[in-house]
């Protein structure tokens, strides 16, 4: 089991070195890529729901199995220690901008025998009160907008130690409230995904004299159609993602454990061109197909444009930038996002959890450190995590709190 401890933290440096480029050699460094984040619609759809991950800065692919896991990696739902769950998490967002957004998240499984588990969710997202104006600061109306998910998930051991999971979703994204502005007449946005998800684990793991587990994961999540919220707009892709988590759980005694966990975790949806009068300067374009986009985005980064003494971009013969040598490849890694935290148990009776998140300045700049607890009382789990903003205090997601209650229904036979 050295070997797998080994692996995990190798991999850990060796991807945060090279999502986090220094500068050093030749081409540009972190500090030199351009901002070009890339967005999506229905973002909701990605908002981390529980408190147990989001204390340990959202890396939660790899964790042992809860009501919480449909969102993670429904295959890990097969190893779940509890037969049956079902856990509520209520999420107060953007609490730094306003006070009246929120997420909440209903979730549960139940395994129907040692092959198989069946579960569901439900996400709601509520965006508050928003008045809607014509150009001239005309008020139309007063509206709510919201957002919901459902998802069915399943899971199915392949072996001992391999399992496969599915979901399937329907999201509907209400932002206008079927406003007419400028002759476009708006709508919802509708669509339907998958996520599929891969869990190795291993629960006679050794770390050297101390016995433990190890968990590996793979998810792909939110495959799903492109969406619109007006007939006459272009489609936008929803926030598809892939993710790859690794988990070490030591049993240091008979009353103490500490799972260390570490996800790397991407976005698969087409990189933003460099685009000057309606023409593609660097990059490719993002109006594809879905599959195509899927694809595209793990080698469509634009990179850095040369500039000369005098501060202008260097063109080619053809009209297109020249890019700086290996920003390409350096804004590909950029757009990995590393999650790790560590949990502690005490006689599984109390839990406390820290964690760290890191997305690259170029990208969007989401860089912050989580802290949480646990409690567990007979069948009854109770989780809460905080989140503090790492060189910008005026985040929008600085002060993020999130509360999860799970209670178990039902246990494994022999227990």
């Amino acid at each position: 089991m050295y070997k797998q401890f080994i692996i995990t933290i190798f991999s850990t440096i060796s991807l945060s070195s090279f999502a986090q480029p220094n500068g050093s050699g030749n081409g540009v460094g972190q500090k030199d890529l351009q901002l070009n984040a890339i967005t999506t619609a229905l973002p909701f759809m990605s908002i981390t729901p529980d408190s147990r991950a989001g204390a340990m800065g959202e890396a939660g692919t790899a964790l042992d199995g809860t009501s919480s896991s449909i969102y993670w990696n429904t295959s890990s739902l097969i190893f779940a220690k509890e037969r049956t769950e079902i856990g509520l998490s209520y999420v107060p967002w953007l609490r730094q901008l306003t006070n009246d957004i929120h997420l909440s998240y209903l979730s549960g499984y139940h395994q129907i025998s040692d092959r198989h588990v069946f579960g569901g969710a439900i996400r709601y997202f509520s965006l508050g009160e928003i008045t809607y104006t014509t150009e001239d600061a005309q008020v139309i109306r007063e509206d709510k907008p919201s957002e919901f998910e459902l998802t069915g998930a399943y899971g199915f051991r392949l072996s001992e130690r391999l399992a496969i999971g599915l979901n399937g979703k329907f999201a509907y994204s209400d932002l206008t409230g079927g406003i007419t502005q400028g002759g476009i007449i708006s709508k919802p946005a509708i669509a339907g995904a998958s996520d599929l998800s891969l869990t190795y684990y291993n629960e006679d793991a050794r770390y050297g004299k101390k016995n433990g587990a190890y968990t590996f994961a793979v998810t792909l999540n939110n495959i799903g159609n492109k969406v619109s919220y007006s007939e006459v707009n272009t489609r936008d892709f929803i926030p598809m993602n892939l993710k790859i988590g690794n988990a070490l759980k030591i049993e240091l005694d008979n009353y103490n454990s500490l799972t260390w966990s570490t996800d790397f975790q991407r976005l698969l949806v087409p990189t933003p061109p460099i685009i000057v009068n309606n023409e593609i300067k660097a990059g490719r374009t993002s109006d594809v197909g879905v599959i195509a986009g899927l694809m595209q985005s793990f080698y469509d980064a634009p990179g850095t444009p040369v500039k000369d003494e005098s501060g202008n971009i260097v063109t080619n013969p053809d009209g297109t930038y020249q890019i700086q040598k290996n920003s390409r490849l350096k804004e590909e890694l950029a757009e990995i996002n590393i999650a790790t935290g560590f949990e502690y148990w005490y006689n599984n009776l109390l839990a406390i959890r820290t964690g760290l998140f890191y997305e690259s300045k170029a990208k969007g700049g989401r860089q912050f450190m989580n802290l949480g607890f646990g409690l567990k009382y007979n069948n009854l789990n109770v989780d809460m995590s905080y989140l503090l903003a790492i060189g910008n205090r005026n985040s929008p997601l600085a002060n993020t709190l999130r509360f999860t209650f799970r209670i178990v229904l039902g246990n494994k036979k022999g227990e």
